[in-house]
């Protein structure tokens, strides 16, 4: 367990949490349970979602969906809030909600990240230029607001490219593009959001993600993993989304740890959480920086860290912000040191049968609709391998369903 010493006489934190989608029950529990005042604003389409109502003290509602959120009417509606509640944290559960939380913080002059620096969590152009004159590797790569600049990429930079949006998650809005005929046609189709895009080599690799805890500037924890099938190939083409925890010691692992720490002291993250990615490309087996976010990472990874280590990065964010207001000491928990694989699908079945997944290293299993979804632990890392790759194929087989790509946010 992880301790926070509080301060005698401390006032305890009133923490805003923004989140355009249900998720971050635990952050919210937790931070009630340290004594907390918390406070949920979010869309009113959630209004009726299974938040954790007993540990929010006021839910502030946005009319719509994130997309329709009016910036202004936002801070007007935080304003009536703070006539009353000195707010002490703004914490954005999801990417989309990152800007509007910098947005508050810079309204109200409250510490955390600002609008600029913001921009390298959010923007993948920022990421991109912001890493490369740090001198870490990145795909090569275009803005797509200037003719002069894509000629040159598209005459100078092998395909296949991908065309990304700068301020999706993610897969989201992702397209490969074959030749330079395709690549012109993409950018025009665009019309005025053209200059939200970029554009980049696409690097056939394994794809890894990181996802660490920063208190101080410094990594409190970090647990590097491998993802099965790449996530673009899965948003793309259809498939079974697995990830599994790196052997810890492992030079792969310590490499990516070691480059994750460059890319988020280069980027400023004092406090808080990440989910960062890299590529292992094929050809030279160099490991290259893709993107970084300021949040716990998606598609229950937190499930399989907490599995593999006993750490919940929910939890421990809430008990870190939770700190940085009281003075009070932080530490992590004891992190354990086991294998852990996480495997989730979108299935055929309303409610899948998932009784067929019944080896005693199944820990946990996802209850949605229309989803499988399971970690396994076991000391012995190839077990864990093999198990995932049984049950791949098995969902496969039995239970596999696909849908269209995203093109927007959205679940």
């Amino acid at each position: 367990m992880s301790t926070i010493s509080l301060n005698s006489g401390a006032r305890m934190p009133n923490i805003l949490c923004l989140a355009s989608y249900e998720k971050g029950h635990r952050f919210l529990v937790e931070a009630k349970r340290l004594g907390c005042q918390v406070y949920l604003l979010t869309s009113s389409n959630l209004k009726d979602a299974s938040w954790p109502r007993e540990s929010l003290d006021d839910i502030l509602l946005m009319p719509g969906d994130q997309s329709e959120w009016n910036l202004g009417d936002m801070l007007v509606a935080v304003a009536h809030l703070c006539r009353h509640v000195r707010l002490d944290r703004v914490v954005a559960l999801d990417d989309f909600d990152l800007e509007k939380a910098a947005l508050i913080r810079e309204h109200f002059r409250i510490p955390g990240l600002g609008e600029s620096r913001t921009r390298y969590f959010r923007d993948k152009l920022a990421m991109r230029m912001g890493a490369e004159a740090g001198g870490i590797r990145v795909p090569p790569f275009t803005s797509t607001a200037n003719y002069i600049d894509i000629t040159r990429f598209v005459d100078s930079v092998r395909p296949p490219w991908v065309l990304k949006p700068r301020l999706m998650a993610g897969a989201i809005g992702i397209r490969k593009i074959d030749t330079r005929d395709e690549a012109w046609e993409r950018i025009h189709a665009l019309g005025d959001q053209q200059s939200f895009y970029v554009l980049e080599q696409f690097i056939p690799g394994d794809i890894f993600h990181v996802d660490s805890l920063w208190s101080g500037g410094k990594a409190v924890c970090a647990f590097a993993s491998a993802y099965g099938t790449p996530p673009l190939e899965v948003t793309q083409n259809g498939g079974v989304f697995s990830t599994r925890l790196l052997p810890r010691h492992s030079a792969l692992a310590r490499n990516l740890l070691g480059i994750n720490e460059s890319v988020l002291k280069l980027f400023g993250l004092a406090d808080g959480v990440s989910h960062s990615e890299f590529i292992r490309s094929n050809a030279t087996g160099e490991l290259s920086f893709l993107e970084t976010s300021a949040r716990v990472g998606g598609a229950h990874i937190p499930e399989l860290i907490e599995a593999g280590t006993g750490v919940n990065l929910w939890a421990e964010w809430a008990r870190l912000e939770c700190s940085l207001v009281t003075g009070s000491a932080y530490s992590i928990p004891e992190v354990r040191d086991e294998h852990a694989g996480l495997l989730v699908s979108l299935v055929r079945q309303e409610w899948p049968d998932t009784s067929v997944f019944s080896d005693p290293e199944v820990v946990w299993k996802l209850e949605k609709r229309h989803h499988v979804g399971l970690v396994v632990t076991s000391p012995d890392n190839s077990r864990v391998a093999a198990l995932i790759d049984s049950y791949t194929e098995l969902v496969r087989k039995d239970f596999h369903a696909s849908a269209p790509p995203r093109e927007k946010a959205g679940f």
